[in-house]
């Protein structure tokens, strides 16, 4: 689990960042200065990449936060078994399981006639984000 700490201020929308060691895609930035001697403040909110949750967080302008650094890899699709997909890593050549997203309807479409997907991957969790090759 690699994370780096950058300010709130070098943030912008569709990139992440970490809320309670989880990580979310930043939709929506919203900067406010609340008077003549009060620091400004930057509120963040985010939906959670691996899981469909929404985050909101209010910080100052100046503060730092981590940002997580999440590992996009390809992979190859040997099998369909059930709600499983077993697929195998392009790089190291491991295979591993994962369940097909079915919350996704477009990811879901393109991936019956693909042959490799783009994943990402943070700690132990991982997620297709793409699909490539096939029809």
């Amino acid at each position: 689990m690699e994370k780096r700490i950058v300010e709130v201020k070098t943030l912008k929308e569709g990139k992440y960042i970490l809320m309670d060691e989880v990580p979310y895609k930043i939709v929506g930035m919203t900067h406010s200065k609340p008077g003549k001697h009060g620091g400004a403040r930057v509120r963040v909110d985010g939906i959670g990449v691996f899981e469909p949750t929404r985050k909101t967080m209010l910080v100052p302008a100046g503060d730092k936060v981590e940002v997580p650094v999440l590992d996009r890899k390809v992979a190859q699709i040997l099998a369909t078994v059930g709600d499983k997909l077993q697929m195998m890593d392009m790089e190291s050549y491991e295979t591993f399981e994962m369940s097909v997203p079915a919350d996704d309807p477009e990811v879901m479409k393109v991936i019956q006639g693909a042959t490799e997907v783009l994943y990402i991957q943070f700690g132990g969790k991982k997620k297709i984000t793409q699909a490539k090759g096939g029809d």
